[in-house]
């Protein structure tokens, strides 16, 4: 099981150490965020997050044949509510398994509630991330916050998932993937989605373990799957489409919908996560604006500058996953990721 605030760093360190100069030690103001565009408007969820006969912001839709409980999760972030569109979408579709359960959750929406497109980076949480509290020993313990009592209302839904989706937005430019976590059950269910075609496995955050990195995923021997769709930008129309195949693609693997007849995709492609770079100081500062799932070619490339410290790339064929461009002190700048050879083949 993933205990609480762990993370990994299984490469060589990309992080050259140096002597900080007399104007690297003073203070720096924090980097302005660009002004985002916001071209898809809010959904109207007002149906969906009163009581339906369980817990608000939950619906359940039940199929007439024994089948596997598919949990859809979206805005464990308020600010990413491309998820939510496609949630709504299904259910003014009034869209019915024929089998098993499927759910489908609004996970923060007092978090949404406050979403302005003057700021739309302000209502990713109310207190704290959603996404670093999925622990049993902080969901079990006597702290309070808006996003832990939440979480604690939801966890009986998240406890039943034979498959979960947790659906997610980017902030900066990158290539729509999949994470998969550490387990090979997620990576599995990955390729089985197909669609985004990028997979990365990785083992997840230092300050905390996300959703899809909860023990009923984790645990050695689990027989239940999770994934993370990062499907776009937050909040562009591409983003919504792609969060929409992918949806329906999982719900017609797993048996939810009818399958479909087209030509099967080709091999996704599986990147492995083997550095996590956390800005150590104020001062980091990428050498220029990457994009998500960029590969830089050659080793020792310069990517940014930390303070005295360089970092660079520690191997050729490099992908950067999802690059901070403007990262706070402790927070995650970049995730350093190199190719899988082999591949995996989706489950049945």
């Amino acid at each position: 099981m993933m205990s609480c605030g762990s993370g990994a760093r299984l490469g060589r360190s990309p992080r050259t150490r140096g002597r900080p100069t007399f104007l690297e030690t003073l203070p720096t103001p924090p980097q302005p965020l660009p002004r985002f565009a916001v071209n898809i408007a809010p959904p109207d969820l007002s149906p969906w997050l009163t009581d339906h006969g369980g817990i608000p912001g939950i619906i359940h839709r039940e199929g007439a044949q024994p089948g596997p409980h598919v949990v859809l999760t979206s805005l464990i972030h308020g600010n990413e509510y491309a998820g939510a569109v496609v949630l709504d979408r299904l259910l003014r579709e009034d869209i019915r398994p024929a089998r098993g359960r499927l759910s489908l959750v609004f996970a923060n929406p007092q978090a949404f509630a406050r979403f302005d497109p003057d700021n739309p980076v302000a209502s990713r949480f109310v207190e704290e991330d959603m996404n670093r509290l999925w622990c049993r020993q902080v969901l079990s313990g006597p702290r309070r916050s808006v996003e832990l009592d939440r979480a604690r209302a939801i966890l009986p839904v998240i406890e039943s998932a034979d498959i979960l989706m947790d659906l997610h937005s980017m902030l900066w430019p990158g290539t729509p993937l999949i994470l998969a976590g550490r387990m090979e059950s997620g990576r599995r269910l990955a390729a089985m989605i197909g669609d985004p075609r990028l997979i990365v496995s990785d083992h997840g955050h230092q300050s905390g373990p996300r959703l899809i990195d909860f023990e009923r995923f984790s645990a050695p021997g689990s027989p239940a799957a999770a994934c993370l769709l990062e499907a776009g930008a937050h909040w562009n129309k591409d983003t919504v489409e792609a969060t929409d195949h992918a949806v329906r693609a999982l719900l017609r693997h797993s048996g939810l919908l009818p399958a479909d007849e087209a030509a099967p995709l080709p091999p996704p492609r599986h990147m492995m996560v083997t550095d996590i770079v956390t800005a150590q100081t104020p001062r980091f500062r990428f050498v220029r604006p990457f994009r998500g799932g960029e590969v830089i070619r050659r080793r020792g490339t310069l990517l940014a500058q930390d303070g005295p410290d360089e970092i660079r790339t520690p191997y050729p064929d490099c992908m950067l996953v999802m690059p901070n461009l403007r990262p706070g002190l402790g927070q995650t700048a970049v995730r350093l990721a190199t190719v899988v050879p082999e591949s995996v083949p989706p489950t049945p």
